[in-house]
């Protein structure tokens, strides 16, 4: 039978794409890691990955074993947790997924409120760069509870949190006066069809939000410059790059140019949700941020309420 540290290589690899990463975040050397892959293939009778020049793929071998070997390396983890907890030495684990906007906007306030009444309860933190990618970790069992978009055709249990509102961050180089709608407040996105925006990489869930908002205003938006990362695109707006669209609730407390809302508007529902039959734990914490979940911060209201 394969061992646990064999899926963990193996599960190490297809997150990190890379023997070379997968290796670094384990802290084995990359020849050991190999040979951990290679035990695991011969004891399945089949090839696991295809080596590609600079990534590597996996084969129906891989992608049939995937979801069974996160399901092990998260049953092993919380049997180990439940074993702790029993005898005194540990609260349990809660493992949430979410994508990068959640964790950098709604959960950290939630957290808070979560350890503050479950001060022995250590939390684990699964990001995604797309909604597809949280679904999907919570289904494989990588996590608890997913934080994020509405999944597609879910049938576990759900909660939602409200809806997410976008609102355009302008640089302090590009005169409000100019593209703000008479109402105030507002921006219509037609009058920024000429304008370079901040963007997000194109597998980015955020990228698809911009898109389909200026596509509905009738045209797609220009690039400046295009990030990875959720928290940067505030950073090069208020460096004077260009306009980004962002969820109000990661718009940073102190911003140089003008937050408005666009027109058309760029919402989107958001949802806590888990599998069908949740543990006591996961159900607390589903009910917590229900309660909890902020996502139009105070600073980002005032301002709107300002223009």
């Amino acid at each position: 039978m394969p061992t646990l540290r064999q899926l963990e290589s193996f599960v190490a690899v297809v997150d990190e794409g890379s023997f070379t990463r997968a290796a670094d975040r384990l802290f084995v050397t990359q020849p050991g890691l190999s040979q951990q892959i290679a035990a695991l293939e011969k004891e399945l009778g089949g090839s696991l990955f295809s080596r590609l020049p600079r990534a590597v793929a996996l084969t129906p071998t891989g992608r049939a074993l995937l979801p069974h070997a996160r399901t092990a390396i998260t049953a092993a983890e919380r049997g180990n947790a439940a074993a702790r907890q029993v005898t005194g030495s540990e609260g349990g684990e809660l493992r949430i997924a979410c994508v990068y906007s959640v964790s950098l906007g709604l959960l950290p306030g939630v957290l808070r409120r979560w350890r503050a009444e479950n001060p022995d309860v250590t939390v684990r933190l699964f990001e995604h760069r797309h909604g597809d990618a949280l679904a999907t970790a919570v289904r494989e069992g990588q996590a608890d509870v997913g934080v994020g978009p509405v999944p597609a055709q879910w049938r576990g249990r759900q909660r939602s949190l409200g809806t997410e509102e976008m609102v355009v961050l302008l640089p302090p180089n590009l005169g409000a006066d100019d593209v703000m709608s008479p109402a105030g407040g507002e921006i219509a996105l037609s009058r920024l069809e000429h304008v370079p925006w901040v963007q997000y990489a194109p597998d980015h869930a955020l990228a698809d939000v911009l898109i389909d908002a200026c596509e509905r205003a009738g045209y797609r938006p220009r690039v400046a410059v295009r990030t990875e990362q959720t928290a940067v695109a505030p950073l090069l707006t208020s460096a004077g790059i260009g306009p980004c669209l962002v969820p109000a609730a990661i718009v940073p407390p102190v911003f140089a140019g003008t937050i408005a809302r666009p027109v058309p508007s760029a919402d989107r529902e958001l949802l806590a949700y888990t599998g069908a039959e949740p543990d006591a734990l996961t159900t607390r914490f589903l009910g917590l941020v229900a309660r909890a979940a902020v996502l139009m911060p105070d600073h980002v209201a005032a301002a709107l309420s300002r223009s």
